[in-house]
């Protein structure tokens, strides 16, 4: 019986709660299910700007080489990568207490080139993203679901991280706000 393959694209960590969620999906489908969890790569040069911007006008105007100087990208870097590892390790383990097989790797470029080359490699069933809520994106549809369903052949569900599905139906937050 061959595996039934799911691909995850994850924003941020999922907690156990989520994990636990993504698997109940698939507690029905008889073939062994496989998850592939793709997170992308924290951009250190977005936080270093966000960092910057977060600055008030004057600390910035009174010394912009000297806080320039100061900040190491180098080793912001090697914390973005540290810090995705660990999401993805927690992840990972998140997704295995919830009795998923599960697998992971760290990604650097598109996120949603990255889930278009992994559903082709396992020849995924389906791929599931899992966001923080993205008004302004998902409105435009330059989000990484709508991406995603104008560029894969397979079904494409998106969960918003840490909220419940009557959460995201509506009985709690999630985007239904307007």
């Amino acid at each position: 019986m061959a595996d039934y393959d799911v691909v995850l694209l994850v924003e941020q960590a999922l907690t156990p709660a989520d994990a636990a969620q993504v698997r109940s999906l698939h507690e029905a489908i008889e073939e062994p299910v496989t998850y592939h969890v793709l997170l992308p790569l924290e951009d250190a040069a977005a936080r270093v700007e966000a960092a910057m911007g977060s600055l008030s006008g004057g600390e910035l105007l009174a010394s912009p080489a000297m806080t320039m100087r100061e900040v190491d990208l180098e080793a912001v870097q090697e914390d973005c990568e540290e810090r995705s590892r660990e999401d993805l390790d927690r992840t990972l383990d998140a997704l295995r207490e919830a009795g998923a097989t599960a697998h992971g790797q760290i990604v650097t470029d598109s996120p949603v080139q990255a889930l278009v080359d992994k559903i082709k490699e396992v020849d995924g069933r389906e791929a599931i993203i899992l966001t923080r809520p993205h008004v302004v994106a998902e409105f435009f549809h330059v989000d990484w679901s709508s991406q995603a369903r104008r560029k894969i052949g397979v079904p494409v569900l998106h969960l918003l991280e840490h909220e419940t599905f009557d959460e995201q139906a509506g009985g709690g937050e999630g985007i239904t706000g307007f």
